[in-house]
């Protein structure tokens, strides 16, 4: 398997290259050259499998040769030992073909798990295959942050630094990432939105001479073995409501289009998907490009779901990149385009062909808490924001009594115990794991928003423990 930049310019690369490039020498996303395929009768044999046993199959084509089977065996096998539960993403039936795939089941009590409990294992091989170190840099809106250092810390050829928008991540996203006591960790508040925080991960990446000389990865969903790691419980899902002989939708709450992104890669994979619902807050930039298809910028408002707090969407490139048949230089246009003037439109064919797969709906606060509420009271399940936006997107899309469609649960309620009191009368407890977060001391650095001294920053540091 081979892997092309989605602005055509960058070096084709292998995946264990692809994993520590994180992005592409050509600021664009990494992608494969061609989709793997999975038959209908291949499906069917899959249906058995444990969760790490179908990550196993999943994966193993976007792998190829760069590790060898027995070790992806067992980074597999060990990075979802450490799930709350042996199903590692349960799937409940909560009325008629409607299910909710709980994907807050890991370490830090959100889907990033999924992905993280992978990614950091993965790292460790690799570097120590090619007898290398590298620092990661990341951006987080809440989660991605948490999940990362959780999945790095104390490893020995990594340092990592999370950026975090000071003041828009709850208590509990915060806590988790500046609580953690390991040397090779480092959490940077800065003093702006997520957008500022993904826009200086890029830069920095962007900056080749920094890039190269501390050896620049990254978790966020800019890597493409975090999306590989998530396409898994699309087809986990899938499997289990009874596909290949039914399609299946899925709602996805969604901001920076990582997540969805993941099951348009499982369909074109072979599951059958009927239809992805991506489901936004007052954050509504997707939602508006799939309505209308333009894509405008707009500021970002804080709501309860501060997790798609979001208004430029990395992963969206990836998608973009197959609306415009892999046109590397159109891609890099309208990405230009759009940095300069806040927007871009896709053509009327493009937009089409979006809609096919696509639906989008929008949920403001009140809504947001209206679903939890209502959610609870019909189902006696108690939904975090994010996961209540993406159930409010699959009802308000239509029921769809032909198939089933299954809502990603994303987070765990005690992720945002506050938004979920406020909406349920309830307050969610910690898992017994983090019952003492709150009280844990923390360790953080906040920093304008200003990429040289976020670059100064990160540099100081890597001196300081050389």
């Amino acid at each position: 398997m081979k892997y092309i930049s989605t602005r055509g310019a960058a070096p084709v690369l292998d995946f264990d290259d692809v994993l520590l490039a994180g992005l592409a020498r050509d600021g664009g996303l990494y992608v494969p050259e061609s989709w793997p395929h999975f038959s209908a009768d291949k499906l069917r044999t899959l249906k058995s499998l444990s969760y790490p046993e179908l990550a196993f199959e999943i994966i193993k084509p976007f792998v190829g040769d760069t590790v060898e089977n027995a070790d992806l065996k067992r980074i597999l096998a060990d990075a979802y030992s450490h799930f709350d539960t042996s199903e590692v993403a349960p799937l409940k039936k909560t009325g008629d073909n409607e299910y909710l795939l709980e994907l807050f089941h890991g370490p830090t009590i959100a889907f990033k798990d999924m992905a993280m409990q992978f990614l950091g294992p993965m790292f460790d091989h690799i570097l120590k295959q090619k007898k290398q170190r590298v620092t990661i840099v990341g951006a987080t809106s809440g989660d991605t942050g948490s999940a990362a250092i959780e999945a790095c810390r104390d490893r020995d050829a990594i340092d990592i630094f999370i950026l975090y928008p000071e003041g828009r991540v709850s208590d509990v996203q915060r806590k988790q990432m500046t609580t953690v006591k390991a040397a090779n960790v480092h959490c940077i508040a800065v003093k702006g939105t997520f957008d500022d925080c993904q826009d200086m991960v890029k830069a920095l990446f962007n900056d080749t001479n920094f890039r190269d000389h501390w050896h620049l990865s990254a978790v966020n969903s800019i890597n493409w073995a975090r999306i590989v790691a998530q396409i898994v419980y699309y087809f986990w899902a899938a499997l289990k409501a009874g596909a290949p002989d039914t399609s299946v939708s899925f709602a996805v709450p969604t901001g920076n289009f990582g997540n969805v992104f993941a099951g348009y890669a499982a369909s074109q994979m072979g599951l059958p998907i009927q239809k992805l619902i991506v489901g936004s807050n007052s954050n509504d930039i997707l939602t508006r490009f799939f309505d209308t298809g333009t894509m405008e910028m707009s500021g970002v408002n804080p709501t309860i779901s501060p997790s798609m707090d979001i208004q430029v969407s990395s992963n969206f490139e990836r998608l973009l990149f197959d609306l415009f048949d892999r046109d590397g230089d159109a891609v890099k246009r309208a990405i230009d385009g759009f940095r300069e003037t806040g927007t871009f439109n896709v053509t009327e064919a493009q937009h089409k062909m979006a809609q096919e797969l696509f639906e989008a709906v929008r949920f403001d606060d009140n809504q947001t808490k209206a679903m939890i509420a209502r959610f609870l009271a019909e189902t006696g399940e108690l939904l975090d924001p994010h996961s209540a936006i993406g159930v409010a997107a699959a009802q308000a899309a239509g029921r769809h009594p032909d198939h089933p469609v299954i809502s990603l649960a994303t987070a765990h309620p005690a992720k945002f115990p506050d938004a979920v009191k406020a909406a349920s009368g309830q307050h969610p407890e910690l898992p017994a794991h983090m019952s003492d977060l709150l009280d844990r001391d923390e360790k953080t650095d906040v920093i304008d928003n200003d990429l040289d001294k976020v670059r100064e920053h990160i540099i100081a540091t890597l001196e300081s423990a050389a």
